[in-house]
């Protein structure tokens, strides 16, 4: 399996924290040297590790933002 490079630009905010310190985070992030994204996943303390996650486009987060601002929570 090939090395995932990442560089975390901007951390935007954490979400939540499990018991075992795992952060949910929506984070800034150029994954393998391209242009950075928006991206949503669990991390581990350090983040030495990481979960699944989804990235998101600007335009993508904006829509997202649209669809939650409309919800009823």
């Amino acid at each position: 399996m090939a090395d995932i490079k990442f560089e975390i630009k901007d951390k935007l905010g954490v979400i939540s924290e499990s018991s075992k310190g795992w952060t949910k985070e929506l984070n800034f992030i150029s994954w393998n040297g391209k242009q950075a994204k928006y991206d949503l996943r669990d991390w581990a303390p350090e983040h030495e590790k990481m979960g699944k996650g989804i990235t998101l486009s600007a335009e993508e987060l904006n829509s997202l933002k649209e669809i939650l601002n409309n919800m009823d929570l």
